[in-house]
């Protein structure tokens, strides 16, 4: 009697294993669902975000400083070199700054006139209230 019980219950485990292995098949390219592709984060926000913790003790609304910065203090320095390295300085440090070594040294006699160049408007994105 176990003898035959055991039997049927090997046949029936046998075809039901066969049965589900012809179940089962590929996915077909309409069936496979894509993620969208992941955002890369905005580099205004991502300088903003890097900025701010250097503004915290000096200024009251310290996003809005590293923004203006960002926006109108770097935006007038039209060399993409000169201006990476300034918003990396300003980053890093919280003040405007540029480490020679962060500029091509074909381009490291202009970083007088960057400063220059960007000091009005660093001054007024620092000391002038926000125009409303």
């Amino acid at each position: 009697m176990f003898f035959r019980i055991s039997a049927a219950a090997l046949a029936s485990s046998l075809i039901l294993a066969g049965s589900a292995q012809a179940q089962v098949e590929p996915p077909r390219i309409e069936q496979i669902q894509f993620r969208p592709p992941a955002r890369l984060p905005d580099p205004r926000a991502e300088f903003v975000r890097q900025c701010a913790p250097h503004m915290m003790g000096r200024w009251a609304h310290p996003e809005e400083v590293c923004g203006c910065l960002h926006d109108h203090a770097a935006a007038v320095v039209e060399d993409n070199d000169l201006r990476e390295a300034l918003l990396r300085g300003i980053s890093e440090t919280g003040v405007p700054t540029i480490e020679t070594a962060w500029v091509p040294a074909s381009k490291r006699s202009e970083i007088g006139a960057t400063f220059t160049k960007i000091a009005k408007p660093t001054l007024q994105c620092m000391f002038e209230p926000a125009q409303q």
